[in-house]
């Protein structure tokens, strides 16, 4: 385990504690990859299933330079860890997973343009003023509610966003997410936030 050398103290008692959770705080260039990465080739060492460990990362190329540096160390194995993105890996247990909430395996995935294009033509289709109701807006107002994981019906009952909503001269902004959140559904749609807020749905619901 020549890998362990590596590391400093602190680092060393990271990758090699296996007696529960473990929140790792620490600034930039402080070597988080690393600890990660070498943690979860000391786990794999131990004997821990491959199939059992989920890493997820910001980026895909974290995840991609995460499992080359591992398998350098444990081998093939390595290409078994359910590793990727929050969204890639999310997407691919919603694949199997949709269903019970009501959307089919083969759930299209919105990009920002796709979700625009809905958000827009509900507006049209509700007579709304669009320089008003600016699409773009309107899309990051919702995304920003998703990431906090409220959904359309959470929005309309929460005082605190409708009447912020009304402030700022948009009260019509709830109806347009409910409106944007059925228009996905029948289309069995999902845009990128909806990756991560139906996944929340999907544990929540079905902690099985």
């Amino acid at each position: 385990m020549n890998y362990l050398e590596e590391l400093n103290a602190p680092q060393r008692e990271a990758v090699t504690y296996t007696d529960g959770p473990m929140l790792i705080i620490a600034g930039p260039g402080s070597g988080k990859t690393r600890v990660l990465t070498y943690r979860i080739a000391y786990l794999m060492e131990q004997g821990l299933d491959p199939f059992s460990i989920l890493s997820l990362t910001f980026t895909n190329k974290a995840a991609q330079e995460m499992r080359e540096r591992i398998t350098k160390i444990v081998g093939e194995q390595a290409r078994s860890i359910f590793m990727g993105t929050f969204h890639s890996v999310f997407a691919r247990i919603l694949r199997v997973e949709a269903p019970r909430l009501g959307f089919p395996s083969n759930f299209t995935i919105y990009d920002t343009v796709d979700a625009k294009s809905v958000i827009k033509n509900i507006i049209k289709s509700q007579g709304l003023d669009e320089k008003v109701y600016k699409p773009n807006n309107v899309y990051y107002r919702i995304s920003a509610a998703k990431n906090d994981l409220i959904t359309a019906q959470q929005y309309a009952n929460n005082p605190d966003l409708i009447g912020e909503d009304a402030a700022s001269g948009k009260p019509k902004l709830s109806a347009i997410y409910s409106l944007y959140s059925q228009k996905c559904f029948e289309n069995g749609a999902m845009d990128f936030d909806d990756l991560l807020l139906n996944f929340y749905r999907l544990l929540k619901l079905f902690p099985d």
